[in-house]
């Protein structure tokens, strides 16, 4: 009976263990995606060296690069090495897959123009794709939202502070969730189950009316989550996050959303959920 009982309270010890190592890992992946709200407070605060947490960004990395457990210094700003508009694009998988959808076409259409239209609860925001800057990146945010991607879902986190950005894109943030700013809820930290290459980053700046991908800290991290600038951030943010598109119309629906502030805050890395929900209904996207 002693040797059973033992045997129990290792099997027990050896579960907790593992529960806690969940935890802990799952906590680290949304720091770590976290970042440009720490860059922000950290710039706002003139101090000199930066730690970075990343803006929750599409790619997840793959399992074997979850070894990584700490925030890097800063992330890798190249662009991409390929001639724009690009002719073809690469996607490879990426985790954690916040909803099931198919891999962006190969072959983008590199000569099209587009509009995005973002129809939310507040009014409509339009944005204009810089499919000739941006090719691969307009590619997959067009596939999104022409598969219901990003159909009722809200945009999670808003910063105020050093950037002025509100987040979008993570379908882990549906329309009905209450956004706790927990550092164990998987908002913020969901892909699309692709990551792809940035782009347009030589010389990117980021002037209020901008879209950007959010990403993990890599070049390579792209996936479905990106933000839209209702100041100018040039000064706060690293060209690292690939501009995509502009906003035409309804950039005031975001500015107000932002005078309103947030509701609760994501800890030391800046930013936290708007007091104000903004959920996408739909993205509409036409060819002009």
């Amino acid at each position: 009976m002693a040797g059973k009982n033992e045997r129990q309270r290792r099997q027990a010890r050896e579960r907790h263990r593992r529960q806690q190592e969940q935890r802990i890992a799952r906590q680290q992946k949304v720091r770590r995606r976290w970042a440009i709200g720490t860059l922000a407070v950290l710039v706002a605060a003139g101090v000199g060296t930066l730690l970075l947490v990343f803006l929750p960004g599409g790619g997840a990395k793959k399992p074997a690069a979850s070894a990584s457990k700490t925030p890097s210094a800063s992330p890798t700003a190249t662009t991409s090495t390929v001639a724009e508009p690009a002719h073809h694009c690469s996607y490879t998988a990426a985790t954690p897959v916040a909803k099931k959808v198919s891999f962006p076409p190969a072959a983008p259409e590199y000569n099209a123009s587009y509009q995005a239209t973002i129809n939310t609860n507040l009014g409509k925001i339009t944005f204009n794709l810089l499919n000739s800057k941006a090719t691969c990146t307009v590619n997959s945010f067009v596939h999104l939202a022409e598969a219901g991607y990003f159909n009722n879902t809200q945009c999670h986190r808003l910063v105020s502070s050093g950037i002025y950005v509100l987040q979008c894109g993570d379908p882990y943030a549906t329309a009905t969730a209450k956004l706790t700013c927990s550092t164990t809820s998987k908002i913020g930290a969901g892909t699309p189950g692709y990551d792809f290459a940035s782009e347009n980053l030589t010389g990117a700046k980021y002037p209020a009316g901008t879209v950007a991908m959010a990403n993990e800290g890599t070049a390579s991290s792209n996936g479905s989550q990106f933000f839209i600038v209702y100041r100018d951030s040039t000064s706060g943010l690293t060209a690292s996050y690939t501009p995509f598109a502009t906003v035409s119309s309804g950039l005031g629906i975001v500015q107000n959303v932002a005078k309103d502030g947030y509701s609760c805050q994501y800890g030391q890395a800046g930013g936290g959920a708007p007091k104000e929900k903004v959920i996408i209904d739909s993205v509409t996207i036409k060819k002009t």
